[in-house]
């Protein structure tokens, strides 16, 4: 009787610890389970790169790529992949490298080709659908060289601080913009993208097909078309112009009658020799050469609609 009691105390434990345990080990399973952050799916990333280790990398949650009611969000793994290797190897310092690089030394980078293959799977339309043959994309730049991917500012994305992007390469732009004649890039009313589009395969990334179509999205007064055209205005607004700043006014290459004389022979004034008049003179032939000014008399040097009977009515005279 003792052992047949025995017997049934053994068996009725049995039962209650198999009832018991298996609730308890799904409980402790759901309590252990990491739970996401910031993206749908994010939680096996976030239990290694969390608020103390990588604090920039939550950032995203303030970005558009963030919006998690948005069904086109995507998570970690779209753009940095699965990288099975990388999780098992946590902490060892090696692993393969996702394809986007935030966060990871230079010698792990994956190649440009490689982070622009993440970023392009989703924003490969509009003015980027010309990215591969663009200049950006030939010298090896990738889409987070300028674009701050986790942060919730993205610097080239604002007014007042995308020209600071550009300038990291373009210091020679840099310079130019801070001469006395330029266009109020510093001040924020305009900036790099109002004439470039970095993501197309405009030979000069110009936001539109030619420079003088960009030019005139702006100064539209030079258009034309003028009963009396003249030819530079027509084929590229540059010949005569800098756009990024100068030290002559109007954005000039150099001052008349030194620009001018580039394309037309000082001979044109055979009368006026360059020099001074040697005393008071009321000589037109004299008082042309103080200054030597070309656009004191031609004042329509963009074109002109004059339709007067006159043998100088083509020369972009008042």
């Amino acid at each position: 009787m003792k052992l047949l009691g025995k017997a049934l105390r053994v068996c009725a434990f049995a039962v209650l610890a198999g009832s018991i345990l298996p609730a308890l080990t799904a409980n402790a399973a759901e309590k252990e389970a990491p739970k996401d952050i910031v993206l749908t799916g994010d939680a096996k990333c976030t239990s290694c790169h969390d608020e103390n280790d990588s604090p920039e990398a939550l950032r995203i949650g303030k970005t558009k790529h963030g919006a998690v009611a948005d069904k086109r969000t995507p998570g970690c793994t779209n753009c940095h992949g699965e990288s099975e290797k990388h999780v098992k190897e946590a902490g060892r310092g090696s692993g393969p490298t996702p394809p986007v690089d935030v966060g990871f030394t230079k010698k792990n980078a994956a190649s440009s080709q490689e982070r622009n293959a993440a970023c392009l799977s989703c924003h490969q339309g509009s003015k980027r659908i010309g990215w591969q043959s663009s200049t950006h994309a030939n010298q090896d730049v990738s889409c987070s060289s300028c674009h701050k991917i986790h942060d919730g500012k993205d610097p080239v994305r604002d007014k007042a601080d995308q020209a600071e992007v550009c300038y990291e390469c373009h210091k020679e732009q840099r310079a130019q913009v801070s001469r006395p004649s330029r266009h109020p890039i510093p001040e924020g009313k305009v900036n790099c993208s109002s004439c470039h589009n970095v993501h197309g395969d405009n030979p000069k990334a110009l936001a539109k097909s030619s420079v003088n179509a960009t030019c005139y999205s702006c100064h539209m007064e030079k258009r034309g078309p003028f009963v009396h055209n003249h030819q530079p205005v027509t084929e590229d607004c540059a010949i005569c112009h800098n756009p990024h700043g100068t030290v002559i006014e109007n954005l000039l290459k150099a001052r008349p009658p030194f620009l001018c004389q580039e394309c037309h022979s000082h001979t044109s004034h055979p009368s006026q020799s360059a020099g001074l008049p040697a005393g008071r003179t009321g000589s037109t032939t004299e008082l042309g050469t103080v200054g030597r000014g070309c656009l004191n008399c031609h004042t329509n040097i963009h074109g002109s609609n004059s339709t007067q009977n006159s043998a100088t009515v083509n020369r972009f005279r008042r």
